[in-house]
C-alpha cells in the first residue's frame, strides 16, 4: 500500500470531484459515511454518552456528518463546534445546517476555556478538530481544550488524524496533540502513524477507502510504501516441484564468541527454517559442540582461537555470508572481519557487531559490497551515521547514507523501515513480545536466507522482516506477547509462510 503526502491527497480529493462529477460535499459525505459505519459496527447501539468535538474546517465537517448520522441512529450525542476562527469551509457550513435539522440541541459553540464540556471517562470522544492539513502547532484556550480531552481518560477516536499532528513534520515536547485510542483514517495512512516519535498519538489503526479515484492512485509514485501480506504475498517465489538444495543457495553466518554462541545459533537455526538450501557456520572453536549439538542440520568449521573469531579462513563460495552476531569487537576480530570483507564480492548481511565495526571503523564501509544488507537498532543506526534532530531527519540520513553508499537499511522498531536510498518500504508486522533478546539475530538469519535463495535484496529485505514479524505474532495471539523468545519466532516461520496464502476469514 502506497503511503501519500498531504498534497497528493488533496489532488486526489481534487481530481475524484472533477472525473466522478461530485461535489466536495458529496465526497465529504461518502467519507464520513464510511466513519460511521464503522463506529456504528462496533458500538451497536450502545447508550454511551457521544461527544464529538469538530472544527471550523472540513475534518470538522466529518464530524458533523458522522454526528448527524449518529444522531438519526438513536445515539446519545453531544457536538460541540471549536470557535477558533471566523472562517469557515463552504462543506463545513452545509453540514453545520443539515445537522441543526435532526438535533433538538444545535452543536454548541466553544469560544474559551469556560465553555469546556465536562468529559467522564466512560464518554465516547470524537476528534474531528484538525486535519492532515494542520501546519502550526494548536496554541491557547484550543492547545487547552486538547488537554482537557487527554486529562479525561474517555475512549478518543480520531477521524483522519489526531488534531494536533503534522503530515510533515514532528511536533514539539509542548504542542498539544490528542491523544487517540484509535484512528479511521481516509484511504491511505499517513507516514507520522509509523514514526517512533508520534506513534503512540495515533493508537489503533484502520483505514477507509473512501473512493477517491483508482488511475490517480495507481499512477503516482511514492517514495513510501508499506508491506502488508498483499505485497509480501506478491514479493514470494513459489518453489518448483523438480529442484534440490542447491537451488536455495548455501548461507554462510559467522559470529559468536565465547559466551555469545547462542546468536549465531539463532541466526543459522533461522536462516534454515526460511529456506536456505544449506548453512555453515563460521565459529570460535568454543562453538563447536554447541552448533553441531544444537543444529545437526548445519555445517561447522571454526577459527583457530578458541574464544573468538580471529581468521575467517574457508575456501566456500557462499551464496551469502550473513556477519556480526555475537562476534565482539576485539582487535582480532576487526582485522578477520576485514579480510572477509576483502574477498567477499556478493551482497552481505552485516548485524550486530559487524555494524559496530563499521561505525568504529568507517574505511571499512568502502569494503563493503554494494547492496549488502545492514540491519541496525536506532543506536547502532546513530553510530553509524551520526546524529539526528528528529525522526524526518533521520530518514533522510538514512537515505543519503544508502545512496552514497549503495546499500540497503533494515531499520529495527515497532515498525521496522527499509531503506535503499530512494524508496522506504514501512512493516506491518510484529509485536511488542519481539522486544526480546535475540529476535534481531533471528531476522538476520531470515533475510540472509532471502538472499541465498536469490531474491533480490530490497525484496529480500522487505519479505523477510515481514515474515519475521508474522511468525511473531502468531506465536504471541496463542501465547502472549511475555512468553514469546527469540527462538519462537525461528520456530515459526512455517507457520509464517503459510498464512501468506490463507484469507482473513482463515480459509485457503
Amino acid at each position: 500500500m502506497k503511503i501519500f503526502s498531504a498534497s497528493q491527497l488533496k489532488q486526489a480529493d481534487e481530481i475524484t470531484i472533477k472525473n466522478q462529477n461530485i461535489t466536495s460535499e458529496e465526497l465529504m459525505e461518502r467519507a464520513a459515511t464510511q466513519v460511521f459505519e464503522e463506529i456504528h459496527r462496533r458500538l451497536q447501539g450502545a447508550q454511551l454518552p457521544v461527544k464529538i468535538f469538530c472544527g471550523i474546517g472540513n475534518n470538522g465537517g466529518d464530524g458533523l456528518v458522522v454526528g448527524r448520522m449518529l444522531l438519526e441512529h438513536g445515539y446519545q450525542v453531544k457536538v460541540f463546534v471549536v470557535n477558533y476562527s471566523d472562517k469557515r469551509s463552504q462543506d463545513f457550513l452545509a453540514n453545520y445546517d443539515k445537522i441543526k435539522e435532526v438535533s433538538n440541541n444545535w452543536p454548541e459553540l466553544i469560544k474559551k476555556e469556560e465553555d469546556f464540556p465536562e468529559i467522564n471517562r466512560g464518554d465516547f470522544v470524537i476528534d474531528a478538530m484538525f486535519g492532515i492539513g494542520l501546519n502550526r502547532p494548536i496554541e491557547g484556550w484550543v492547545g487547552k481544550l486538547v488537554e482537557h480531552i487527554n486529562n479525561s481518560r474517555a475512549f478518543v477516536l480520531a477521524i483522519d488524524m489526531p488534531s494536533g499532528l503534522f503530515s510533515d513534520k514532528i511536533p514539539a515536547k509542548e504542542d498539544a496533540v490528542i491523544n487517540a485510542n484509535f484512528t479511521l483514517t481516509f484511504q491511505t495512512p499517513k507516514l507520522v502513524f509509523f514514526l517512533p516519535q508520534t506513534m503512540d498519538y495515533v493508537g489503533d489503526i484502520q483505514v477507509l477507502d473512501i473512493g477517491l479515484d483508482r488511475d490517480f492512485l495507481a499512477e503516482t509514485d511514492t517514495a513510501l510504501e508499506l508491506t502488508g501480506k498483499a505485497e509480501a504475498r506478491e514479493l514470494y517465489k513459489p518453489r518448483k516441484k523438480n529442484s534440490h538444495k542447491g537451488n536455495y543457495g548455501h548461507t554462510l553466518t559467522v559470529g559468536g564468541s565465547y559466551g555469545k554462541i547462542g546468536s549465531i545459533l539463532l541466526t543459522t537455526t533461522a536462516a534454515l527454517r526460511t529456506g536456505a538450501g544449506l548453512c555453515t557456520v563460521f565459529v570460535p572453536k568454543c562453538g563447536y559442540e554447541i552448533i553441531q549439538t544444537g543444529l545437526p542440520e548445519a555445517m561447522v568449521i571454526t577459527d583457530e582461537n578458541f574464544e573468538m573469531l580471529t581468521a575467517i579462513k574457508t575456501d566456500l563460495d557462499a551464496d551469502v555470508v550473513c556477519f556480526g552476531m555475537g562476534a565482539g569487537r576485539s582487535e582480532e576480530t576487526v582485522g578477520a572481519f576485514k579480510e572477509l570483507l576483502k574477498k567477499t564480492k556478493k551482497p552481505m548481511l552485516i548485524d550486530a557487531d559487524g555494524i559496530n565495526i563499521l561505525s568504529e571503523n568507517k574505511d571499512l564501509l568502502q569494503l563493503v559490497p554494494e547492496n549488502s544488507i545492514l540491519t541496525p537498532h536506532p543506536k547502532e543506526l546513530q553510530r553509524l551515521i551520526g546524529k539526528w534532530q528528529d525522526d524526518f531527519e533521520k530518514m533522510e540520513m538514512v537515505q543519503r547514507f544508502c545512496l552514497e553508499k549503495k546499500l540497503i537499511v533494515v531499520l529495527k522498531g515497532a515498525y521496522t523501515f527499509i531503506f535503499d536510498g530512494t524508496k522506504i518500504s514501512i512493516n506491518t508486522t510484529g509485536n511488542p513480545g519481539m522486544a526480546t533478546a535475540g529476535s534481531g539475530d533471528v531476522l538476520s538469519g531470515v533475510i540472509a536466507a532471502m538472499l541465498s535463495q536469490k531474491y533480490k535484496p530490497f525484496a529480500a529485505a522487505r519479505l523477510g522482516v515481514y515474515l519475521h514479524g508474522k511468525a511473531g505474532d502468531l506465536y504471541a495471539e496463542e501465547n502472549s506477547y511475555e512468553a514469546l523468545i527469540s527462538g519462537d519466532i525461528a520456530e515459526n516461520m512455517g507457520r509464517a509462510y503459510l498464512d501468506l496464502f490463507k484469507e482473513e476469514n482463515g480459509k485457503d
